[in-house]
């Protein structure tokens, strides 16, 4: 029997809607990553993005365990002396809730070109719009 490879030419890919609502962030991004990355598919391949498109929807209702909400620390640095900059998990689910689901996503991803292309179609909103229903997406499976 034969291995089989697949190509960019015969890939499908689906467009899956995620409602964060409610849900812990680090077991959704889990979820979210091997989406992006086409593992919950039996064509998958490593070197050949068969991943779906994810969107995902009321980011500002995601929610952590323990005392993250208050814990949690979010780094990020202009590049200039002293250009460090600390947000806590609460004010960074105020301002931007959207980069929390794609940092924590991003962070359970393989660190190579391959990843950081298909990082590109995960697509997150605060709230429960999005641009995307003429895709149709479907509502995917979340484990528990």
């Amino acid at each position: 029997m034969k291995t089989y490879v697949a190509t960019p030419a015969e890939r499908q890919r689906n467009w899956l809607l995620v409602d964060a609502d409610g849900r812990t962030l680090g077991r959704l991004a889990t979820q979210i990553a091997d989406a992006l990355r086409g593992k919950n598919k039996p064509e998958y391949t490593p070197h050949i993005d068969t991943g779906d498109f994810v969107v995902v929807v009321n980011a500002e209702k995601i929610t952590v365990t323990g005392n993250k909400r208050a814990d949690k620390r979010y780094y990020r640095h202009s590049g200039y002396p002293g250009g460090l900059k600390v947000r806590t998990f609460e004010d960074e689910l105020t301002r931007r809730p959207e980069e929390i689901i794609r940092r924590a996503v991003r962070g359970m991803m393989p660190r190579n070109r391959l990843a950081r292309k298909q990082l590109t179609k995960l697509k997150v909103y605060a709230g429960p719009d999005h641009p995307h229903a003429a895709q149709k997406p479907e509502p995917m499976e979340i484990r528990s």
